[in-house]
């Protein structure tokens, strides 16, 4: 599945350019599952390896998109308020118990709350639904999700441009673009556990 999205996905950037790269990251940042793991380093993969794209311009594109994925998370959260995500929240794998998490989280870190989010795996795209709800300042909010997309896109684009120098990627085997995206979601995966499923536990 992960092969047939990059390979759609690396064929779409031909025509969809840094467009697609800001629909993608504001669909990451929203409730739909999509990493962006398989987002930005296929780009800069491209970037890398055929020059159609600029470094600076997949981090500046994977930003926005972020940005305006969160802020349409928070929005819906601050003005249609708990009992909408309560209600459908399930239909998008948001259970209570991980809304109410992610609330402990963002009341008691705030806005250094949001910038780390952004760097973590799985509470990235909840994290606009807590902060809407305590009602977060938008201007922090905005300022914390920017800054932490950028730098995550910067690293993303890293790996895309590690992988962009991999013999076998430049052979055509795509298979190793699945062995890149396992091997960083599996240390993303890691670092949820210890920055933010033992804390939210913890404090459950």
């Amino acid at each position: 599945m992960i092969t047939a999205f990059i390979n759609w996905y690396l064929s779409a950037l031909t025509h969809g350019g840094y467009g697609l790269v800001v629909l993608l990251m504001a669909v990451e940042s929203s409730v739909v599952p999509l990493p962006s793991e398989l987002v930005i380093p296929p780009a800069a993969h491209l970037a890398a390896t055929t020059g159609q794209f600029s470094y600076a311009g997949i981090i500046l594109a994977g930003t926005l998109g972020s940005w305006i994925g969160a802020s349409v998370m928070y929005a819906v959260a601050r003005y249609l308020g708990r009992p909408i995500i309560e209600r459908f929240g399930r239909y998008v794998f948001i259970s209570a118990e991980k809304l109410a998490g992610a609330e402990r989280w963002a009341t008691h870190f705030g806005s250094y709350g949001v910038f780390a989010a952004r760097l973590l795996p799985v509470i990235r795209h909840l994290i606009g639904l807590p902060a809407g709800l305590v009602r977060l300042s938008y201007l922090r909010y905005s300022v914390a999700t920017v800054v932490g997309s950028a730098i995550w896109s910067t690293v993303l684009v890293l790996v895309g441009v590690a992988a962009g120098e991999d013999a076998a990627l430049l052979a055509g085997d795509l298979h190793h673009v699945t062995l890149w995206m396992a091997g960083a979601l599996l240390v993303l995966g890691l670092l949820y556990w210890v920055f933010v499923y033992r804390p939210m536990r913890a404090r459950a």
